[in-house]
This record gives C-alpha cells, structure tokens and sequence, in this order.
C-alpha cells in the first residue's frame, strides 16, 4: 500500500529539496556536546494533522505518518508531490487533567512555504488542514 508514496519519496530524495520549518530557538540542552533537545518556537502556519489512537503510541505515530506521506506524495487535489517539510511533529496528548498520557497522538506537517495560502486539499478525510497559531516545540 506504500510503494508508491516511498517510491515517490526516493525519487525526490534530495536533502536540498527538504525546506526546514523557519524557526526562533528558546533553548538548547546539551550533553558533552551533544544536543539533547532543543526548545523552538515556530510562526503561524498551516499544517496537515491527522489524530491517531491505536493500542500503542509508536503505531500511532507510524499509521498518523503514513497517512501524511499519502497525501504529501500525490494523494491530494494537486496531483503533484508537496515535498518534505522537517520536521514532522508528534504531539502527544493528556487527560483532562493532564496527569496522564493517553493512546491519542497528533501528526503534522507544515505546508511548504508556497502552500501556505492555498493548501492542496487531502483525498484522506482523517487529514485536516489546520492554521496553527504560533507554536513552542520540543525537536530532538
């Protein structure tokens, strides 16, 4: 089911092709040199998100992508591949009371600058286009 979005994704596997997300570093915590985990804040934008709740976080994570690969490899109202925005992030999220993770997670890819204003639409219908306002993230 995904040899044709990994296929599409080899084809266009050119790490200059890759457009990091424009972001303001807060924080970077490192150890003997290396980096641990830096604290970003990203501008308004809009993301493809997609929210998954399997039995196990890890395959959340990987369907929620998989899913996102689809629509970022043709499978949208262009027709075309949009290209890799990095980093693809995880959210994870909490109770209500927020003293416990749940099996929910949220997926998302930022739109690539020149999709910002008309974002192709998803074929995937778990695939929404969300304006996120600006955003503090934890990358890894």
């Amino acid at each position: 089911d995904m040899a044709e979005p990994i296929q599409q994704l080899t084809r266009n596997n050119n790490p200059q092709e890759r457009q990091t997300i424009p972001f303001t570093l807060i924080q970077r915590k490192e150890k003997l040199g290396d980096v641990l985990y830096e604290k970003r804040q990203y501008g308004k934008a809009k993301w493809a998100c997609i929210k998954m709740k399997e039995k196990q976080y890890e395959q959340s994570i990987c369907l929620g992508f998989m899913k996102l690969m689809r629509y970022i490899c043709e499978q949208n109202s262009s027709g075309l591949y949009l290209g890799i925005t990095i980093p693809i992030v995880t959210i994870v999220h909490t109770n209500e009371s927020q003293s416990e993770l749940t099996q929910s997670v949220t997926v998302a890819y930022y739109l690539p600058e020149v999709l910002q204003d008309q974002p192709p639409h998803p074929f995937d219908s778990d695939i929404i286009i969300e304006e996120w306002p600006s955003t503090i993230v934890y990358s890894r």
